[in-house]
């Protein structure tokens, strides 16, 4: 009959293909139980990866299979994402165990739809996830979601994000008729995101995606400071002038202290539909340069695809419309990429301990 040591060797040659690690190197193996010939275990992912369960599943089976004496396997997946550490002295926000913020130095290079279809596939991965616009001056993301109405308040303090393609949203734009601008100063803007992030009652959510302003100005500067972020993600295109925004908004989140996980590069190549022939508008390889720079990651490239405009733009991004397409793949392989340098990171306690009061008696 196995062992349970004979079975723990076999569990140490599965490795997870996001990564890099064994499944017993990554304290993914819970609850492994040997009788007789069989044996049952649960494989405990700290980031959501459901489209990869079934594959990782078989390759469970198989090895332990491979040992002698083994007739039945049963293997159970699931998911636990944890909450991980923010900057100093910021606390986290209820409800939410991470907040990804999702920028970039400059406007026009697709980081609101980036930001759309992370957060698509991190649900899409099995995660719960919600879609905070923080672009009060251009808020577009109720109209990539597909949503209109306004929020509704169930107890007079907080409002209720509005939900569509299972994900909790809330922009000012939803709160304010379409074609009126805001006609606010810096104060004035931080104070009314602030008020959207912290008087949304978000319910139970793995990770806060942060559509971000563009710029390095001082509501970005402000937010970074003051929004508990785990992680920060930098959308740029290969150009030049594009770089050379990114790259100050890079150094912005390292000087508050908050981890860039990595660099998403669009509009990298443009294929043509009718001969195939391919060609690099924006210029080449100029994400990939300023990752090395860093020394951060690569996370993707999305081509400059028309099909990614018109769907973000009928409010069914890719992730949705097209969600075995290649760019919904791609968007999902940034968003395990996302997810597993968040499970990286140093997990969060301060939640977990009991609080302390000193009084007179």
């Amino acid at each position: 009959m196995p062992t349970e040591s004979q079975i723990q060797e076999a569990l140490a040659n599965v490795i997870d293909p996001n990564t890099g690690q064994s499944l017993v190197a990554a304290r993914a193996v819970k609850n492994l139980r040997v009788e007789g010939g069989d044996v049952s275990l649960d494989v405990q992912l700290g980031y959501p990866a459901q489209s990869q369960h079934a594959e990782l599943r078989r390759n469970v089976i198989a090895a332990l299979r491979a040992v002698p004496g083994v007739a039945n396997v049963s293997v159970q997946m699931s998911t636990k994402v944890e909450a991980h550490g923010v900057q100093r002295g910021v606390k986290l926000l209820p409800g939410v165990k991470n907040i990804i913020a999702v920028a970039s130095g400059k406007g026009g290079v697709g980081k609101s739809t980036t930001a759309a279809n992370l957060a698509l596939a991190l649900a899409a991965e099995g995660a719960r996830v919600g879609l905070l616009d923080a672009d009060i001056y251009g808020p577009s993301q109720q109209m990539m979601m597909g949503l209109s109405g306004r929020p509704e308040s169930t107890d007079g303090q907080t409002m209720e994000p509005m939900e569509n393609y299972g994900l909790q949203v809330m922009s000012i734009g939803l709160l304010m008729d379409a074609d009126s601008p805001m006609i606010w100063r810096g104060p004035m803007a931080t104070q009314a995101l602030e008020q959207l992030l912290r008087q949304t009652h978000w319910q139970d959510l793995d990770y806060l995606i942060v559509d971000m302003p563009p710029g390095t100005g001082d509501i970005q500067l402000t937010l970074s400071q003051r929004v508990p972020l785990t992680g920060a993600v930098i959308v740029t295109t290969p150009q030049d002038i594009a770089l050379l925004d990114a790259r100050k908004g890079l150094k912005m989140f390292e000087k508050v202290q908050v981890p860039v996980l990595g660099i998403v590069e669009n509009m990298a190549v443009y294929v043509c539909p009718n001969c195939g022939h391919s060609s690099h508008i924006f210029g080449e390889g100029g994400g990939a340069k300023m990752a090395g720079d860093y020394g951060v990651e690569l996370l993707g490239s999305l081509p400059l695809d028309l099909r990614i405009r018109e769907q973000a733009d009928s409010g069914r991004p890719s992730v949705v419309a097209d969600p075995e397409g290649a760019a919904a793949l791609e968007y999902k392989t940034i968003a395990r990429k996302v997810a597993v340098k968040v499970a990286e990171r140093a997990k969060d306690y301060s939640t977990k301990f009991p609080t302390i009061t000193i009084s007179d008696t």
